[in-house]
């Protein structure tokens, strides 16, 4: 017995997640761009932000610990108008 989904029931759908798809490098990447290491770092106090920082090392950070990614996030969604 196959079971059928409508477009907005399909497994894994997120529609009221403004972050739904959205690579957390996009979100650093815009971050940096639109504010800046300094201004992210008075943001959210993070020492990758602050000493020597990269995207790299703030991805390899950010998916560590997921209370700093949370924050970066929200900043993200704050900055963008989606929250």
């Amino acid at each position: 017995m196959a079971i059928e989904y409508t477009r907005n029931e399909k497994i894994g759908s997120q529609p009221n997640n403004p972050l739904h798809g959205v690579k957390l490098a996009h979100i650093l990447e815009h971050l940096v761009a639109d504010m800046g290491w300094e201004h992210m770092a008075e943001q959210v106090n993070i020492n990758c932000f602050k000493s020597n920082p990269s995207i790299n090392s703030s991805l390899k950070f950010l998916r560590k610990t997921p209370w700093a990614r949370e924050k970066v996030e929200r900043l993200y969604l704050k900055q963008t108008g989606a929250l």
